[in-house]
């Protein structure tokens, strides 16, 4: 289906590229008509003519049958509005098309994208919940576009820690270990960890000569790391549930992943001629990167212990992402304060050529979760909010909402209804600019309520819409701004703009509700009322379902 934007802007095109070849209308919606092209003004002073005068010629050049009329406005702009059949005939069509007006990819992309990713024997806290939900919203996002997702949490599972971690976990013994970790108490078990090796020198001493067997291979080191990972990942996957988030087990790509790629990385780049040593450090230094003092900035690949550091194992993920999975995009959702790292990665790998200039490599940057006094959410004892403890209480303050409101659902259906809520609230306060979540359910159930109130199956597939009145013909249009508002947010990667575009809907929902009776209504004003509402229900049910979210049938 091609959206009624794209029909209004190539006609527009056309008659702009009368008077200059690629002229850009800057279509935009509008409140003082359905559409105004603001171009004109451009379009003048690059001409050198009034902008009125140019404005009659574009309209005398512009080919507007079957798409509605146009007048000119102020100095210059273009008011467009739409014939009532363009409507009809759109809304018809969008009605009958399962993807509700979005164009599946014609090119379909495999598109490589890394979140979440929290650390082994660490528990999942709340500012873990920005990368999970924005990185999951995008997969969803592509995915309905039509494009193949290849998640990767890339978890911190290796390292000098885990020295520490396995020698406790064999101070505990393995069996109590692993209760201790099923039942997802990761922090307790970590800040053990830390106060033993803190505290106990012959601790300490194990812990490091432990890192060296886990380093050097070692069978039965290995399989006591296989444990602490394997519980972990099994936790992560059990909040990843509660959340409804698409990644699984099978996501899971950590650090060690890598370890045998990065001495290909070292050897490779110094075969490029890339290397310089730099205080027993072995470096590149891409252009552009400076520090305070304007000297050049270091990407270290291996440092001067012949450890390897993160850059070394980012450029393998990147190579891997490339060359094994055949990567159109490579999508990184991680915080704002990694912005310079993953530049500098970024820039070393197409300096190496493991990142060709076609291939999409782009930063998802967020900021940090802050709690009302503007700092770090924390909880009142002052330590970090854990991400199932964020959960657990939304779900409790649903249900006893729901309890309230005297509904006749059974235990079993409140809980199951009061978890939606809680998912819901929590992914759409963190994706969308609004506060306003609360206000997209009530909308939803208005609208099934409306079907269930008729006590009939209705038949949208030959609804024939009558946009009489004024708030009929505003949803309509907000209506048939879905596959645009889809298109603006997956093209910019910036999942709140389809949050934006849902919310506005919903008001356009709540407005039409209010001004035009649905089931009072007669004949094709009430089939076609039905149809809107219909087609409403769709429109925020799959929206917020490619966000991550569901739509409650009832409340």
């Amino acid at each position: 289906m091609t959206s009624t934007y794209d029909l209004v802007n190539t006609r527009l095109q056309a008659a702009y590229a009368a008077l200059v070849p690629g002229a850009d209308p800057v279509l935009r919606t509008s409140d003082r008509s359905d559409y105004q092209s603001n171009g004109v003004m451009a379009l003048a002073k690059q001409l050198g003519r009034p902008p009125r005068d140019v404005a009659t010629d574009v309209v005398a050049a512009l080919d507007f049958s079957g798409i509605g009329t146009v007048e000119i406005a102020g100095p210059g702009f273009l008011n467009i509005t739409l014939a009532p059949e363009l409507l009809q005939s759109q809304l018809a069509t969008m009605l009958g098309d399962a993807h509700l007006g979005v164009t599946p990819s014609r090119s379909p992309k495999t598109v490589v994208i890394d979140y979440s990713a929290p650390n082994v024997a660490k528990e999942m806290h709340v500012g873990h919940l920005r990368s999970t939900v924005i990185g999951d919203a995008l997969s969803r996002m592509y995915q309905f576009h039509g494009d193949t997702v290849i998640a990767r949490n890339h978890v911190g599972d290796w390292g000098t820690p885990f020295g520490m971690l396995i020698e406790h976990l064999l101070d505990l013994g393995e069996n109590e270990a692993i209760a201790e970790l099923s039942i997802g108490d990761l922090d307790s078990f970590y800040r053990g960890a830390r106060a033993k090796f803190e505290g106990d020198e012959a601790f300490k001493d194990r812990s490091r000569s432990r890192v060296v067997l886990l380093q050097g291979g070692d069978t039965e080191t290995n399989r006591l790391w296989r444990i602490l990972v394997d519980q972990s990942v099994l936790y992560f996957s059990e909040v990843y549930a509660k959340l409804d988030i698409l990644l699984t087990t099978d996501d899971v790509v950590g650090e060690s992943f890598y370890n045998d790629m990065l001495a290909d990385v070292v050897r490779d780049l110094k075969e490029a001629g890339l290397i310089v040593e730099s205080d027993g450090a072995l470096c590149v230094f891409p252009e552009g990167f400076t520090n305070r003092d304007g000297e050049p900035l270091p990407l270290i690949v291996q440092k001067r212990d012949e450890g390897f550091g993160y850059a070394a194992t980012d450029l393998a993920a990147v190579r891997d992402r490339v060359s094994h999975l055949q990567a159109d995009e490579l999508l990184y959702v991680v915080g704002a304060p990694q912005a310079q790292h993953l530049e500098m990665v970024y820039a070393v790998a197409r300096m190496a050529g493991w990142l060709p200039a076609n291939i999409r490599c782009e930063h998802v940057a967020f900021g940090n979760v802050l709690g009302p006094d503007r700092k770090m959410f924390k909880s009142r004892s002052g330590e970090t909010v854990k991400l199932v403890g964020l959960l657990d209480e939304a779900i409790e303050r649903a249900d006893a909402a729901l309890r309230e409101r005297n509904t006749d659902l059974s235990d079993d259906a409140r809980h199951e209804l009061a978890t939606q809520i809680a998912r819901a609230a929590v992914k759409y306060a963190d994706l969308s600019t609004e506060r306003q979540r609360d206000y997209v359910f009530d909308l939803d159930r208005m609208i099934r309520s409306i079907f269930r109130r008729a006590g009939e199956t209705f038949d949208a597939t030959n609804a024939h819409f009558v946009l009489g009145e004024p708030a009929e013909r505003h949803l309509a249009l907000g209506l048939l701004e879905f596959s645009e508002a889809f298109d603006v947010a997956l093209a910019a990667l910036q999942p709140h703009k389809l949050c934006v575009y849902l919310f506005d809907l919903a008001q356009r929902f709540t407005s039409f509700y209010d001004a035009c009776p649905v089931l009072s209504s007669e004949g094709d004003t009430r089939g076609s009322r039905l149809a809107l509402c219909e087609l409403t229900s769709r429109v925020l049910a799959t929206g917020l379902a490619v966000l991550g979210i569901d739509a409650p049938e009832q409340m």
